[in-house]
C-alpha cells in the first residue's frame, strides 16, 4: 500500500486528527484538477476515509426543534438544494409533517456528514414548490400516505466520493416505518441538474 496511508494513520491517531484530514482532502480537492499528479494522493485519502466513514460508524439522528442550535445552524449553511432562509424557515421546516434526519460519527463531535429533508403528504406532489410555501399549513402526520424526500446534502467537502446517501434514505425509510404512520410510497423530487438543458438538445421541438 501507499507509505502515506501511514502518515495518515498516524495524524488521525492525534487531537481531532479526522478533522484535520478532512481539511486536507478538501484542500486537495480544489487544487487537484490543476494538479493531475496529486491523483494517487487522492485516491489513497479517499480509501481511508471509506473505511473510517463506512456505514457500522455512522449514527442516525432525527433533527427537530429539540436539537442543539449549533446543529441547527450546521445544517442551514450546508443546505445545497434549497437554502433555509434563517430561524423561522428552520423552523417550518422541522413541523409535524416533516421529518429531518441526519448521519454523524464519533470522531467528529456535533458535526453532521449528511442529512435528508422530507415531506408527509397526501399523495405525490407535482412540484417541490408547495412543499417550500412560507404560508401553508402544517398536515397530520396521520393523513398521509406519502413521504417526499425533497433535499439532501453532504455536508463534509473532505468526504467527496464517500457514498452515504443510498445508505441514508434506506435507514431513514427504516425509521418512517418504525413510527407506524400510513406512509405507503417514497419519493423523490431532488433536482437533476442540467436535465433541462440536456433534454432541450436531444429535441428542438
Amino acid at each position: 500500500e501507499p507509505r502515506c496511508l501511514e502518515l495518515f494513520r498516524r495524524l488521525n491517531a492525534g487531537p481531532r486528527g479526522t478533522e484535520t484530514i478532512l481539511r486536507m482532502r478538501r484542500d486537495l480537492l480544489e487544487v487537484l484538477p490543476a494538479h493531475p499528479e496529486l491523483e494517487p494522493l487522492n485516491a489513497a485519502l479517499l480509501q481511508l476515509l471509506c473505511a473510517w466513514f463506512n456505514a457500522g460508524f455512522l449514527e442516525l439522528r432525527r433533527i427537530d426543534w429539540r436539537t442543539p442550535p449549533v446543529i441547527l445552524e450546521k445544517l442551514m449553511q450546508y443546505e445545497a438544494v434549497h437554502p433555509i432562509l434563517g430561524w423561522p424557515d428552520m423552523r417550518r421546516r422541522l413541523q409535524r409533517d416533516r421529518r429531518c434526519f441526519a448521519f454523524f460519527h464519533h470522531a467528529l463531535v456535533d458535526e453532521p456528514l449528511i442529512f435528508v429533508q422530507v415531506a408527509l403528504t397526501i399523495g405525490v406532489p407535482g412540484a417541490v414548490q408547495p412543499l417550500l410555501d412560507v404560508s401553508r399549513e402544517p398536515l397530520d402526520p396521520a393523513l398521509a400516505d406519502t413521504a417526499v424526500f425533497f433535499s439532501i446534502s453532504n455536508c463534509q467537502e473532505g468526504l467527496r466520493n464517500v457514498a452515504f446517501g443510498a445508505f441514508l434514505l434506506k435507514q431513514v425509510i427504516h425509521e418512517l416505518r418504525q413510527e407506524r404512520l400510513h406512509v405507503k410510497r417514497f419519493v423523490t423530487l431532488s433536482p437533476v441538474p442540467g436535465f433541462r438543458r440536456w433534454l432541450t438538445k436531444q429535441s428542438p421541438e
